[in-house]
């Protein structure tokens, strides 16, 4: 059944021994809720009503569905995406109408029993890869509408690969366990205090796009901690700043300027989305303005109004910069000049981490086909280690006021690695 991505909190060690000693008593908390009883096939296609189609279609883009679903854009949804985690790899599965290799047996009812328990319609536990814990709380009407899209998808026979665990994470009977501790079935329920386009944002946020599954952070086990919604964490070794009053944008977040940012990827006053968020605000991109709207009206309650930011403008003195950054980001550069946000506006440079800085000068802004996106190139075979880092620690000296990184070599190179 489905996977998708899993924020892991930036910085979790774990050897071996301490995952199977978690593991091991994780067995002994919930091994006893183990078994669950199959649900039976379903044979030939249903048909279900267009309107319902597409509104599953933008449901399946707000849950980034076709993000972990997809490796080859011919054939979405047919699985394949490897998703990190300090525990291993974890391979999105098919989820096209094929009997065989996806879902075209799964009922209604199996395709529910999976999106909120995490069960699949063998009645295998699921790894919370999937974000059930975040699904459990969706309504059987988008539910259903997920399931028709999903149904009505062209049937692609194949197979994703075995994941990579090791014992006994590799035995899902330790996923009994975990949902006992973790997993809190029941539905979302809007807040009378607030109007009807926040509770639309934050169900949105909360239980479909599952927000919460990279901008948390997590346990030793993985799970979310509790009381730290949304107060950052990580998405495939990138940083995944805040989204309530931790965040360390220098210019506020408004309904505006957030609802720009994820319908585009881009906000003149905070910069571009990067790494895995690239993917997130082109799913968003499909979605209608009016939920992209809400999901910023909910999120922007939650943001603080920082105070001015005064830029700081370089010297050019640092050579690395002048040699690879200085021709869009020079203070005579044409890109500056034509108004692009100032480095001092990044939240990746005002980040306490300087995992968004690394990543994004080692992997660039991919080109967007058809898009007005804004672009960088990678620098990865261009800068050293030590160029990386002393790049990082400049950008950090001259275009923020927060105290200096450390570790940075070490850090560009544990990144580096990971790729």
């Amino acid at each position: 059944m489905v996977v998708t991505k899993l924020g892991m909190e930036a910085g979790m060690k774990l050897s071996r021994g301490r995952v199977v000693a978690a593991v091991a008593a994780v067995l002994i908390v919930g091994g006893w809720a183990v078994w669950h009883p199959s649900i039976a096939p379903v044979e030939g296609r249903a048909a279900f009503p267009p309107e319902q189609i597409a509104r599953g279609a933008e449901l399946a883009a707000v849950g980034d569905c076709g993000v972990c679903h997809t490796t080859d854009g011919s054939r979405p949804y047919a699985s394949g995406r490897g998703v990190p985690t300090p525990f291993g790899v974890v391979y999105a599965t098919n989820i096209t109408s094929d009997p065989d290799t996806g879902i075209g047996k799964w009922s209604e009812a199996a395709f529910r029993r999976a999106m909120r328990d995490g069960i699949d319609r063998e009645g295998r536990h699921l790894y919370p890869v999937l974000p059930y814990p975040h699904f459990t709380r969706a309504t059987d009407q988008d539910i259903a509408a997920m399931y028709a899209f999903l149904m009505t998808r062209a049937p692609v026979h194949a197979d994703a690969p075995p994941n990579q665990l090791p014992f006994p994470l590799n035995q899902r009977v330790v996923l009994a366990g975990w949902n006992l501790l973790y997993l809190s079935p029941g539905p979302w329920r809007a807040d009378p205090a607030h109007d009807a386009d926040w509770n639309r944002g934050a169900y949105l946020v909360e239980a479909i796009g599952h927000c919460g599954a990279c901008h948390t952070p997590r346990n030793v086990l993985g799970a979310e901690k509790g009381g730290q919604a949304l107060s950052g964490g990580e998405a495939e070794n990138w940083y995944a700043p805040p989204l309530q009053a931790a965040s360390p944008a220098r210019e506020a977040w408004t309904v505006d300027s957030l609802a720009t940012y994820l319908h585009t990827g881009f906000d003149a006053h905070h910069g571009a989305a990067a790494g895995p968020m690239t993917a997130v605000t082109d799913e968003l991109a499909k979605v209608p303005a009016a939920d992209v709207r809400a999901m910023a009206v909910y999120l922007a309650s939650m943001m603080p109004n920082p105070a001015p930011v005064s830029v700081v403008v370089h010297d050019g003195a640092n050579p690395v910069f002048a040699g690879a950054c200085g021709g869009c980001h020079g203070v005579d550069a044409p890109m500056t000049r034509s108004g692009a946000p100032s480095l001092a506006l990044s939240t990746a440079v005002n980040a306490p981490t300087p995992r968004g800085v690394i990543q994004v000068i080692l992997r660039g802004l991919p080109w967007r086909e058809g898009q007005a996106a804004p672009y960088m190139p990678s620098f990865a075979s261009a800068l050293t280690d030590g160029q990386v880092a002393d790049l990082a620690a400049y950008l950090r000296s001259t275009y923020s006021d927060k105290p200096a990184w450390s570790d940075l070599p070490a850090e560009v190179a544990k990144i580096r690695g990971a790729s």
